[in-house]
């Protein structure tokens, strides 16, 4: 009797494996580009968290790389959408460099660069990349909040899909706020500046005109850069994790 009332369970549950419905389809497979460890691995480490989750839910394929030599034997233009997640403009092979180069110039991709990928100048030994400062409106890296401060972003390109949902005026918790040696304004689309009034703790590192969030509509390629990008709070807070959601969103979009 035991025997026979096993092969009826084993039965019904391959009845329950086959009629199991399938997988549903990736939408899109995304390459995320990290800098671990230093002062930036908190917030890495919790966009990385929210990114598998949403992922997860809008049925994307991530890989995850640590440096752009992981990448040197793979196709760029297999990912749909590249996200640099606080690595710097150096230490890049010139293989993945002329790689990046043809998939933003060429549109074979959207991109999303955070923080870190505007430390644009000469560090640890590497030259500047001028690719990159020209991408990102002729900068060059010049000096930051090195204790941090909490600043107020107001958005100038509210019609923008990034924007979408947005208040007019949000707070950001314990960032750098980066200045440059110029304003990337004449050669790229700014959807969004800090006012840096608002800083708390008040700072003297000012740019006066200072955009925080751009988009360079001269290349093929979808792309939007924040600056922001430092403390893990960065993603307890609605409005950044909108604004992720949202640059995702756009950049996938056909």
């Amino acid at each position: 009797m035991k025997t026979l009332l096993a092969f009826l369970l084993w039965g019904l549950l391959l009845a329950e494996i086959k009629e199991a419905p399938p997988a549903p389809p990736v939408k899109a497979k995304v390459l995320v580009l990290t800098e671990r460890g230093g002062g930036h691995e908190g917030f890495v480490a919790a966009a990385l968290e929210w990114l598998k989750s949403f992922s997860e839910k809008n049925r994307l394929e991530l890989k995850v790389i640590n440096h752009p030599r992981e990448i040197e034997n793979d196709s760029l233009n297999a990912y749909q959408l590249f996200i640099q997640l606080n690595y710097p403009p150096y230490n890049w092979t010139p293989k993945t460099m002329a790689a990046f180069e043809r998939y933003i110039d060429q549109g074979q991709g959207a991109w999303i660069g955070f923080h870190h990928a505007t430390l644009l100048g000469e560090f640890d030994g590497y030259p500047m990349w001028n690719w990159f400062s020209d991408f990102m409106g002729g900068i060059r890296f010049k000096s930051y909040i090195a204790q941090k401060a909490t600043g107020n972003v107001i958005i100038e390109a509210a019609r923008h899909p990034v924007m979408k949902g947005l208040p007019h005026m949000f707070s950001i918790p314990d960032d750098e706020w980066y200045i440059f040696d110029k304003n990337p304004r004449p050669n790229v689309r700014v959807l969004a500046t800090v006012d840096e009034s608002s800083y708390q703790p008040a700072s003297d590192i000012k740019m006066g005109d200072h955009p925080v969030i751009w988009s360079n509509s001269k290349k093929k390629a979808k792309n939007v850069y924040f600056l922001i990008g430092h403390s893990a709070s960065l993603v307890a807070t609605p409005a950044f994790t909108q604004m992720f959601a949202n640059a995702i969103r756009w950049g996938l979009k056909k």
